[in-house]
């Protein structure tokens, strides 16, 4: 999953990254609210993290703009703890949710994921397909009950794959969700990471639609 943090505090941006990292999501970060805007507006993320009170364009500023160019993707707003204006100005604005300084990172964190969870149409950190199980809380993947263990990059692949179940995600639609801006979009790095999941996994779960990208049907065959 890949996350957008938009911060001027270098020091907060830091723990932020750290925390989003360890977490196995790509980052991505803009210092200012022009920045900030320009990457919401041109690369595809999971969730974003927006601060209210950034310098050259204010974070509710960016997050009309985003919303009137249908830009739809989560965000959790960073507000001021005495401000609850800016609260309701945010959530008005199209914020789907909001986080008040100073914060625990682990709240955070727990924001993200229902964001992401709730945006792919899932209410649980848990999604089951036939034998296969996956905790996006823990990083962790199961088959019939038998821990898998992954690279950091196979789960976020097959957690990608596992949070938009039953539709076909094209190859290009995984590198933008899975890599930063820097990654070379013309390699074969997908397709040599399916082939490792397939092997870890021992089960027929991943389908390549031809032409099309790969899929994880709810009922394979189906």
């Amino acid at each position: 999953m890949r996350v957008l943090i938009v911060e001027d505090d270098p020091d907060l941006s830091r723990q932020l990254v750290t925390a989003c990292r360890d977490a196995g999501w790509v980052v991505d970060t803009a210092a200012d609210g022009e920045e900030g805007h320009f990457l919401g507006d041109t690369e595809p993320y999971d969730a974003v993290v927006l601060d209210i009170g950034l310098p050259k364009m204010d974070g509710l500023s960016v997050l009309e703009a985003w919303r009137r160019a249908q830009r739809r993707m989560p965000v959790l707003l960073l507000t001021a703890r005495d401000r609850w204006s800016d609260k309701v100005a945010g959530i008005d604005a199209g914020a789907d949710d909001y986080v008040a300084k100073p914060f625990h990172m682990e709240e955070v964190l727990a924001r993200l994921r229902a964001l992401m969870r709730r945006a792919a149409g899932h209410a649980s950190n848990e999604i089951e397909v036939g034998s296969v199980r996956l905790d996006v809380k823990a990083g962790r993947v199961t088959v019939d009950g038998n821990p898998v263990k992954l690279t950091s990059h196979e789960f976020r692949l097959m957690q990608y794959l596992m949070l938009h179940v039953d539709k076909v995600v094209s190859r290009t639609e995984l590198v933008e969700h899975l890599y930063d801006q820097d990654f070379d979009r013309d390699s074969n790095t997908i397709e040599v990471f399916v082939g490792r999941l397939r092997k870890k996994l021992g089960v027929d779960v991943i389908e390549t639609v031809r032409g099309l990208g790969y899929r994880i049907a709810s009922r394979p065959g189906g």
